[in-house]
């Protein structure tokens, strides 16, 4: 039996700022309650060490960057060595296009924060679902 398709989605590991810790969560989401059949995390420090298994998978199947920043560290690693993403989301971006306050804590989400991550999450699902919908990640894939 085949497997369903998979879609890489690799999240921001910034620590210091709370849109890291949104794009860890909305990622989370993603891979745990929205979408766990079709997606699967890289995971970014394991990729900038050269593993190559994270690697090969970016490279061969598209991957979505959710960074926190306008710094882009998940989009630039992913393209310096694996190749193009198939789409990148930048939360503070959301942020300021929502008009959405920053959640106060980075360390733990309250409620409204958490309300925020499946707001972000919620976007990487259109992504996505366009992917799939388009055949976009197949020529993506080479497949």
């Amino acid at each position: 039996m085949n497997s369903p398709p998979k879609i890489g989605v690799v999240s921001c590991s910034g620590e210091g700022c709370v849109e890291g810790t949104l794009s860890r969560v909305a990622t989370r989401l993603v891979l745990e309650r929205l979408r766990p059949d079709n997606t699967v995390t890289i995971c970014l420090p394991l990729f900038l060490t050269g593993e190559k298994g994270e690697r090969m998978f970016a490279k061969y199947f598209p991957t979505i960057a959710v960074d926190g920043c306008e710094k882009k560290c998940a989009e630039k690693a992913i393209e310096k060595y694996s190749g193009k993403t198939a789409h990148s989301i930048v939360v503070i971006n959301l942020l300021n296009e929502w008009y959405v306050e920053k959640p106060g804590s980075r360390r733990n989400l309250d409620e409204k924060g958490m309300k925020v991550a499946s707001r972000i999450a919620d976007e990487v699902v259109a992504v996505i679902d366009d992917l799939f919908k388009s055949g976009k990640w197949r020529r993506h894939a080479n497949i």
